[in-house]
This record gives structure tokens, C-alpha cells and sequence, in this order.
């Protein structure tokens, strides 16, 4: 049922349940399972009869909604008829013309069909890797997950910054720069020189080879930097590293098909003297305390306590350093104040006792962020299984699979065509299961080219119409006015066309749904059964028949569902292919 349809008939329940005297409620409308019991049900009149004085009997009250709703020209005009059903459910039956409505619908409006004009600012935050490696599985699933929400939520209305955070600061970055000043004067994880703290991929060697080679790199939003060559000068190996590594992350995205609107750095924080100004402001609102331990020295605390957290944490420890959760209250402070009211942090499972430091620091500034700023999806790991092992070393990264070979396993060959089925299978796998449970990753399933692979089977699906659409030879605008002119739609009854056309008719309450409830997952769940549907009614209906009226129904049906399957599919970051 259309999101359109469902408020229309949610007024004039509304209007019934006001005119029998009750007071306002939500009211539910179910798509029922089976379609013999209806298309739409609703408890409402159980609800009513359990807040009555003295109780009255849903039955009861049901009819007498059903009565008034007779008389109301709004319902009338979607329902056919109705039933009430066991301890008092009302079943509602759409009328052919309901049923049918969304396929003009998405004619009328192709690509922004279900779309919506929120018209308000959200900032989007995902990756957010460490200068120090190349994107990891894990990294990928951020990827897909934060691309395909912000494109969920355009859908919306929303005016989507998507923002990149390195953490350029810290021990981790020094790491990086005495590995790679290490490999440069000829050490490796074997010589007895080698920091056990030091990075052993392959990909620091390529670093010290491109410095020494005194090589330039262009990385995103930063100059160019240009080798100096000279293995004592830290500062210079420190800044080639970086970019080096940031140049190697920005082709790693682009390759996977993300953008970023953005890219923020975590040391610019300090050296714009922010993080300092932060702590000052909450020592000031008299929201930290120094607190002396004999092995540790004295240390500044923040009071998280009161504001949910288990025990108040350290801020700056005795050495005169922050602690890792106090930049990142500077950085949300600086999104609220380029005037994000809402964000969204896309991180690992890892990073769930960051939420509570985070937002109490936020609110122990008393500037009057929402407290519920920044929200957060956290995704749990991703296990890569190739050949029915368990992989979990790349040679380059050392210690574990990137993105790059995700990609380039899952398309078998490193050609441009077959990058892209590889980038498509791990976009749509990394976002086929629910942020916050564990994924397996077969390598082998995405190479499949079968309905076991669920790119494939719902590729298949757009395929197989446009096909069929070639084959039909029919101008697409005749089509359209044949539509308008004539109710063809109406020789579409079968169960098969029935379920394909109700299907079409759920996905603008499924982009609201997956905005409202951060879960891009729903939109994969969506297309496996809209390609199901579709298989299905290939199976059953002969598509071009004698019967003109009935082939151009059965055309502008397709016609409707490769639309969809297209747009849900742009959705993903994944390819609409017309031949497979």
C-alpha cells in the first residue's frame, strides 16, 4: 500500500474514532500475510476496547468504525470491502484502482519516486581510518554502510554532509614513521633492530621506496608533497607517510565508489587550539577534578558520572597528554557549531564506550547540544571465508584482508568489468545483514553466478526485463498514454502480478522506515524479495501475449519494477546491469 494511501486512510480512521467519541491514538496498519484475509489490517478497535470505561467489545466498537468509514468518501475510495476478523481486527480489501495506483506513480516519477522534503542538515561520519595502513574489511563495511544511508536519507530530504576523520595524531603516527624510517635504512620485521610496535606489511616497504625515490603524492584537500629523501628527517618521513597512505585510502574509495564531502583532521584540533579551549570550558562549569595516584602521578578527570557513566574517566594524564575521547568531544563541538544539529557516527563495536565520554563531555559544556548528539551505529566484524577458509592476512597489510582485496577476490579478475562485479558484490554483502551483527563473507558465493548469489539473482531480475522490454518492441510513451487513456491496469489480477504490484507499492514507507531506523540493511532485504516476486511472476505470466491490453499491463508492470529494482540498487552503490 502506498505511504500516500496509508495516511489517507489513517485520517479517516482518525476521523471515525473522533466522531465515536475517543481520543486520538496510533493507529497501525498491518500488510497482512495472507491476501485472502485482506491487503491492510488494524487493531485499532482492540486498542479502543482496552482504553474504554466500562469496556466495550472490539467487535463492537469495529463495526461501528466500519459504519462511519462507509459514509466517508476518502475510504471509499481505496476500499472494496471489509471484514472484522477474530476478537475484533478489521481487514480491508484495496480496490483495483488503489492496487494498481503505484504503477502510474512511478511513471509519473521515475527516479525520486517514495522521496520525500524533510529539508534538514545531517552530518554523516564513517571510515574515519588512521593514516596508517590501507582500508580494512572492517573499514569497507563502514563504507558501505555510511554510502548507502546517505543516500537513504537524500531520499528523505535530508541535506547529507559526509565527513572523513583522520586521526593524523597521536603514537600511532610516530609508529608509522619509524617503520617506514626503518625500512628505509634497509631493516625488516626479521632484523633484531625491528620495534615490535613497528607496522610489518609490505605497503611500508612501498612507502620507503617512494621516499627514497624522492617521489611526489597528491592527496585530497592536502598539497602535494615531494620527498626530500633524507632517512633522519622524521618530520619529512612523518608528512610523506601520511600522505602517501591518505593518496593510497582516497583510490581505495574511489575504486569502492564513496565521496566524501570532506576530510577533517585531527591535529588540526590542536593546532587551532581547540582541544585546550574545550577542557578549559569544562573545568570552568566546574565539571573536572585532579585526582593524585602514587604509581600514576595526578591526572584531570572529567565527571561522566553524572551523566551515566559506570566511573568518571581520565582526561589528561600525567605526562601532560589527552586521553582519546577528548579530541573527539572538540570535533563534535566543532560539527555542532558549523551547524549540524544532528550527526551521525557510523564506528566499530569497539568504540561503544566512546558514546557515554563523548556525549557527557558534550553536555558538561552546557551549550545546549542535544543529548542524544552525536547518534551512533556501531558495526560488529566481518569474517572473510575463500575456499571454505577462514582468510585473515593480506600480504600487503601484514596483519589483515583490505577492502582492495575484498574487492578484487570478488571479481576473480582485475579487469575493469570484472572490478565492478566485485565492487557491487562487496558493497551489497557488507550491507545485507544488520550493522550490529557478526557477517561471514563468502568469497566463493559472491563469484557465483546463480540465484545462490543474491547480486546476481536480483541483477538477473533487471536483466531479464529489459530483455523483455527489448523484445516487446513497444515505444515506452505509448505505453504511458495507453495507461492513462484506458484502464489496462485493471486486467493485472493474477496472484503473481497481485504480489509483485503490492510489493512496488511498500517501498516509499520502506525509504521513510530505513531513514527513521538507520538501517540501510532493510533496502538489501527489499530487492532479494522484489527479485523473488519478480522470477516468480516470469514463471507464471507470459508477459508479451495476444491479448494487447493485457501485454501493455503486463509491460508497464515491468516497466515499474525494473524502476525500482534500479533505483534501490543506486541505493547500494550496486550496478543495474541490462545484459548479464
Amino acid at each position: 500500500m502506498l505511504l500516500t494511501q496509508q495516511i489517507q486512510l489513517s485520517n479517516s480512521i482518525q476521523k471515525a474514532i473522533n466522531i465515536l467519541g475517543y481520543s486520538a491514538s496510533d493507529i497501525i496498519l498491518d500488510e497482512t500475510k495472507n491476501k485472502q484475509h485482506g491487503d491492510i489490517a488494524t487493531n485499532i478497535a482492540l486498542k479502543l476496547s482496552g482504553l474504554s470505561l466500562p469496556k466495550k467489545n472490539p467487535r463492537e466498537i469495529a463495526q461501528q468504525i466500519i459504519e462511519i468509514l462507509l459514509n466517508d468518501e476518502n475510504f471509499t475510495q481505496l476500499i472494496e470491502k471489509y471484514e472484522i476478523a477474530g476478537p475484533g481486527f478489521i481487514n480491508l480489501f484495496l480496490t483495483s484502482n488503489a492496487k494498481t495506483q503505484v504503477i502510474k506513480d512511478i511513471f509519473n516519477n521515475p527516479s525520486d519516486f517514495g522521496y520525500n522534503n524533510l529539508s534538514k542538515n545531517i552530518i554523516l561520519e564513517f571510515v574515519s581510518a588512521n593514516p596508517t595502513g590501507p582500508l580494512h574489511v572492517g573499514h569497507g563495511r563502514q563504507a558501505a554502510l555510511g554510502d548507502c544511508l546517505a543516500n537513504i536519507l537524500k531520499t528523505q530530504g535530508y541535506n547529507v554532509y559526509k565527513e572523513f576523520y583522520y586521526n593524523d595524531a597521536g603514537v600511532q603516527i610516530k609508529n608509522l614513521t619509524l617503520s617506514v624510517q626503518m625500512r628505509a635504512k634497509g631493516y625488516n620485521p626479521q632484523s633484531p633492530q625491528w620495534s615490535k610496535d613497528a607496522y610489518n606489511g609490505e605497503y611500508i616497504n612501498d612507502i620507503a621506496t617512494a621516499y627514497l625515490n624522492q617521489e611526489t603524492i597528491q592527496a585530497k584537500d592536502i598539497k602535494s608533497i615531494t620527498s626530500g629523501g633524507d632517512i633522519e628527517n622524521l618530520q619529512d618521513i612523518q608528512a610523506f607517510a601520511v600522505a602517501y597512505l591518505r593518496q593510497e585510502q582516497d583510490n581505495d574509495l574511489k575504486a569502492f565508489g564513496v565521496e566524501f564531502d570532506n576530510y577533517y583532521l585531527e591535529s588540526s584540533l590542536y593546532t587551532a587550539g581547540k582541544v585546550n579551549s574545550i577542557v578549559k570550558k569544562l573545568t570552568d562549569n566546574k565539571k573536572t577534578y585532579i585526582q593524585n595516584d602514587e604509581e600514576k602521578g595526578s591526572a584531570l578527570y572529567l565527571k561522566t558520572t553524572d551523566y551515566g557513566d559506570d566511573k568518571d574517566r581520565v582526561m589528561q594524564k600525567s605526562d601532560g597528554n589527552y586521553t582519546y575521547f577528548v579530541p573527539d568531544i572538540a570535533y563534535h563541538v566543532n560539527k555542532f557549531e558549523r551547524g549540524f544539529n544532528e550527526a551521525i557516527n557510523i564506528q566499530g563495536f569497539d568504540h561503544h564506550g566512546t558514546i557515554v565520554r563523548v556525549r557527557a563531555g558534550l553536555q558538561a559544556l552546557e551549550i545546549d547540544i542535544p543529548k542524544n548528539f552525536p547518534e551512533y551505529i556501531l558495526h560488529k566484524m566481518v569474517t572473510i571465508v575463500k575456499d571454505g577458509q577462514e582468510v585473515k592476512i593480506s600480504k600487503r597489510a601484514g596483519s589483515y584482508v583490505t577492502l582492495r582485496d575484498l574487492i578484487e577476490w570478488s571479481g576473480q579478475e582485475q579487469d575493469i568489468i570484472n572490478l565492478q562485479k566485485g565492487r557491487d558484490a562487496v558493497r551489497f554483502f557488507l550491507i545485507s545483514r544488520k550493522a550490529d551483527t557478526e557477517f561471514i563473507f563468502d568469497i566463493d558465493m559472491a563469484l557465483k553466478q546463480n540465484e545462490e548469489n543474491p547480486v546476481y539473482y536480483i541483477q538477473y531480475a533487471h536483466a531479464r526485463i529489459a530483455s523483455i522490454l527489448e523484445q516487446s518492441n513497444e515505444n515506452y510513451a505509448t505505453i504511458v498514454d495507453k495507461i492513462k487513456q484506458n484502464n489496462v491496469l485493471f486486467f493485472l489480477q493474477t496472484e503473481q502480478e497481485s504480489n509483485l504490484i503490492n510489493k512496488l507499492s511498500w517501498y516509499p514507507s520502506l525509504l521513510k522506515q530505513s531513514a527513521k531506523e538507520m538501517a540501510p540493511h532493510n533496502i538489501a532485504f527489499y530487492l532479494r524479495e522484489l527479485a523473488s516476486l519478480f522470477h516468480s511472476f516470469y514463471s507464471h505470466c507470459r508477459v508479451l501475449v495476444e491479448d494487447e491490453n493485457l501485454k501493455i499491463a503486463r509491460l508497464a508492470l515491468l516497466i515499474a519494477t525494473k524502476q525500482i529494482i534500479n533505483n534501490a540498487l543506486n541505493l547500494l552503490g550496486v550496478s543495474s546491469p541490462n545484459k548479464m
